[in-house]
């Protein structure tokens, strides 16, 4: 063999050996993804099934806030469902009204000494303020694997076995957060 045949030959080595590499840090990153939002997943399902009892402890006590009672109720509905569905931006909007729900809620709670009292309602609601703050962590996380992957597949060479092997890329989830503080005196007026 001619040393020009064994360079030809040692290079298309290191082409295919170097799109091996690029194929599997592209199926590796779209696993992350993938992991982090089941972990994500967990925590939401979490959430969901502690917020019934929650609901249900205030309702021995609020007889007059159904309204709030019910606003979280119908936002955890919306949860589950767009989290069923994976569809991010419909689990954006429906977060973003559980989260409105659930800080009116316990921003009413303050009105009822026995219910602030009620060792059960304190238990549930730190509970569920661990959870609120697992899922932002799990968020971030997960918005950070879907831009690795979505940055990763955008970039050449990478971004010519992305087409090859159909990756697409993944949308964030965004909870749109309220810029200015909650008024607490207008809630009990």
């Amino acid at each position: 063999m001619a040393i020009s045949t064994l360079v030809v030959l040692a290079l298309l080595l290191v082409a295919v050996v170097y799109c091996v590499q690029i194929y599997n840090a592209l199926v590796r990153l779209r696993h992350n993804v993938a992991r982090a939002w089941s972990n994500l997943d967990v925590a939401l399902k979490q959430r969901h099934d502690e917020l019934p009892k929650l609901v249900e402890v205030c309702k021995q006590y609020m007889e007059y806030e159904r309204e709030t009672l019910e606003r979280v109720v119908h936002a955890r509905g919306g949860v589950s469902e767009a989290s069923r569905r994976g569809d991010l931006r419909a689990l954006g909007a429906a977060e973003t009204e559980l989260r409105a729900g659930l800080g009116q809620l316990f921003a009413l709670a303050e009105n009822y000494p026995d219910l602030k009292a009620n060792e059960h309602f304190r238990n549930l609601s730190l509970r569920v303020s661990h959870l609120e703050d697992t899922i932002a962590d799990r968020r971030e996380l997960y918005n950070d694997s879907v831009n690795l992957n979505n940055v990763r597949i955008e970039q050449f060479p990478d971004l010519i076995i992305a087409r090859l092997m159909a990756a697409r890329p993944f949308d964030l989830l965004e909870f749109t957060q309220a810029r200015e503080d909650v008024d607490l005196k207008a809630l009990f007026r």
